[in-house]
């Protein structure tokens, strides 16, 4: 692979080695997280307030009861039972769950909608680029075989004239050239 010459180059290396070991733990003990503590169950935080009890994402405020309740994970969408969807605050304060729902909703709508507009706009530009490249090609081979045509025209006038001036001609195509 690579030798090394000199004792002194081999200590070197040595060396470089092992500090590059010893950094590349040390970074290895730096990215290893350290464990939080674990928060306080939600339940603590009842006749408290809002904020206090929305620090936690696992919690869920109900204002009427002014309790601070787990939110319950096995459902999507918190019972009624549990607190009413439009008393319910999670994540914020400032807005009730039913209306969280309601804007997340309707902003998922207009991703979907937008995405799928593109996408038909994409389709139907490139079907159009499609048929202009199409006629484009057909102009181009048209031009190409009438310019053809005009220098096969051209070139064919050329030999009848040389065929001429030499004598050469031929009133008749299919006339042996002794005949003449």
């Amino acid at each position: 692979m690579f030798r090394l010459s000199t004792p002194s180059s081999s200590r070197r290396a040595l060396i470089c080695y092992c500090v590059l070991l010893v950094v590349i733990i040390n970074a290895a003990d730096a990215q290893t997280p350290t464990p939080s503590p674990a928060p306080a169950p939600c339940a603590l935080k009842s006749n408290r307030s809002c904020a206090e009890c929305l620090e936690d994402v696992a919690c869920l405020w109900c204002i009427p009861t002014k309790q601070c309740l787990d939110y319950p994970v096995r459902n999507i969408l918190p019972p009624s039972s549990v607190c009413p969807l439009s008393d319910a605050r999670w994540g914020v304060c400032w807005v009730d769950f039913q209306i969280l729902i309601i804007t997340m909703s309707v902003l998922a709508g207009i991703v979907i909608v937008a995405v799928l507009i593109c996408c038909f706009c994409c389709c139907k530009c490139e079907r159009k680029g499609n048929k202009k490249e199409d006629a484009q090609v057909a102009r181009q081979t048209r031009a190409r075989k009438s310019r053809q045509k005009a220098r096969s025209t051209e070139m064919q006038l050329r030999h009848d004239e040389i065929r001429q001036k030499y004598g050469m001609a031929k009133d008749n195509p299919y006339a042996r050239m002794d005949d003449r």
